[in-house]
C-alpha cells in the first residue's frame, strides 16, 4: 500500500473554475487520507473544514510605504517554504501559472533540504490572456518549463500552451471533475419536476466581459417574447451594473433573480431547466460540466474547451460565438420540451462516464506518485 502523500496546493480562492477545482481536489484528497494544505489569501470559497486531513493557510497581505503595490507573489512563496517545512510536504501543486507557479518554484529554492516537486496545472486564462502578456510571458514561459509536471484541463489549452509558447516538455490531460454522487441528487429532482411549474433559464460566472453576460441578456429577451421564464443569474462582476440597465432597457429586469456569490451552486441547479453560457473563451467549461450532472442541458458558445465537454446534438447545443438568435432558439427548444428533453439524461450520463471524481482524481494521484518517484 502507497504511503499518504503531503501535498501543499495553492490557487486563487474566489468563484472561478481553478479555485473551485483545487479546493475539491484538495477535500476530496483529504478525504482519502493524503495530508493537504491550501495556501491562498483568504479561505476558499469551497472548502470542507470538516474534514481533519486538510487545513487552510492564509498569506499575510500589509502595506508597505515603499512600495507602491504588494509582493504577493514573494509573501506566498515564503509562506509556501513555511508551511511547507512546517508539515514536511512533498509536493506544491499550483493552479494557475502566475503567481502560483512562480511562487512555488522560489518556494523549492528557500527550502532545498525537502526536495519539493512543483506541479502546475494550466487552466486557462493564464496561458491565453495573462500568460502572452508580454509583461509576463517569459516569466510563464519559465513556470512552465521548471515544474516538475504540468497539466492542462483540456487538450484544446493543451494544444494552446504548445503552440503559442513552443516548450518542449510533457502536458498531461487531466479534466476537471464533479462528485457524481452529490449532484445525482440534483438529477433525480429534476425527473420528477412538476410539468406546470414556471421554468428558470441559469447563467453563472464572474460577469467578466469574457462571459459575454450581455448576450445572456439579449438571449433571454428573446426567449421571453415566446415562452414565460425567469433569469437566475449567480456571480459577480465589472459587467453586472452594464448588464442591469440593459435588462431594464429590453424590459425583462422583473423576470430576473441576481443571486450573487454562492458557495454551492447545485440548490440553484435545481431549480432550472436550461444554461446559457456564450462565453467569448472557456478552456473547459466546469459549470457546464456541473450543470449537465445535475440534470440541466447547456446551450454554449463553440469556443475553446466547451466542445470537449458538451457534444453538440448528443447532451447539448454548441453555436458561434455571438450568435444570440441561434442560441435563443437552442434553448427554446429544450424549454419546451420539459423534462422530457433526452439532454437531461444524455448529459447526466456523458459527465457520469467521462468526469467523475473517482477517475480524475486517482489521475492526480499517479501522477502525484510518479512525480515524487514513490517506490511501488
Amino acid at each position: 500500500m502507497k504511503d499518504k502523500l503531503r501535498i501543499g496546493i495553492s490557487c486563487y480562492p474566489t468563484h472561478g473554475g481553478s479555485g473551485v477545482l483545487a479546493t475539491e481536489l484538495g477535500c476530496q484528497l483529504a478525504k482519502q487520507g493524503h495530508e493537504i494544505a491550501l495556501i491562498s489569501y483568504k479561505a476558499p470559497l469551497r472548502l470542507d473544514s470538516t474534514c481533519n486531513n486538510i487545513s487552510f493557510h492564509e498569506v499575510p497581505i500589509s502595506a508597505y510605504p515603499l512600495l507602491e503595490q504588494y509582493p504577493y507573489t514573494l509573501a506566498l512563496a515564503s509562506k509556501l517554504a513555511e508551511v511547507a517545512r512546517n508539515k514536511q510536504l512533498q509536493i506544491l501543486h499550483a493552479h494557475y501559472a502566475i503567481p502560483f507557479a512562480v511562487a512555488a518554484l522560489l518556494a523549492k529554492d528557500i527550502a532545498p533540504e525537502l526536495n519539493l516537486k512543483v506541479i502546475t496545472t494550466l487552466h486557462g486564462t493564464d496561458i491565453t490572456l495573462v500568460g502572452r502578456n508580454q509583461a509576463f510571458q517569459s516569466v510563464t514561459s519559465m513556470a512552465i518549463r521548471k515544474s516538475d509536471a504540468c497539466t492542462a484541463v483540456s487538450h484544446y489549452l493543451k494544444k494552446e500552451t504548445e503552440s503559442h509558447f513552443k516548450i518542449n516538455r510533457k502536458i498531461e490531460v487531466i479534466y476537471n471533475f464533479v462528485d457524481i454522487a452529490r449532484h445525482s441528487i440534483i438529477y433525480n429532482q429534476h425527473k420528477n419536476k412538476s410539468q406546470n411549474r414556471k421554468q428558470n433559464i441559469i447563467h453563472i460566472s464572474n460577469f467578466r466581459p469574457v462571459k459575454r453576460l450581455m448576450d445572456v441578456i439579449k438571449i433571454f429577451s428573446i426567449i421571453r417574447r415566446k415562452l414565460d421564464v425567469n433569469l437566475i443569474l449567480v456571480g459577480d462582476g465589472p459587467d453586472a451594473n452594464a448588464a442591469r440597465q440593459l435588462a431594464k432597457d429590453l424590459s425583462v429586469d422583473k423576470y430576473i433573480q441576481w443571486r450573487g456569490v454562492v458557495d454551492a451552486v447545485e440548490p440553484l441547479l435545481a431549480q432550472a431547466d436550461v444554461m446559457l453560457l456564450p462565453s467569448e473563451y472557456e478552456s473547459f467549461g466546469l459549470v457546464a460540466l456541473e450543470a449537465m450532472a445535475c440534470g440541466v442541458p447547456v446551450v454554449a458558445s463553440k469556443v475553446g474547451g466547451l466542445p470537449e465537454v458538451i457534444k453538440h446534438g448528443h447532451n447539448g447545443y454548441l453555436a458561434n460565438l455571438g450568435d444570440i438568435d441561434t442560441m435563443a432558439n437552442f434553448a427554446l427548444e429544450i424549454l419546451q420540451k420539459k423534462q422530457n428533453h433526452p439532454f437531461i439524461k444524455a448529459g447526466f450520463e456523458y459527465a457520469k462516464n467521462n468526469f467523475d471524481e473517482t477517475t480524475i482524481i486517482a489521475q492526480y494521484t499517479d501522477l502525484y506518485y510518479k512525480t515524487i518517484k514513490y517506490d511501488t
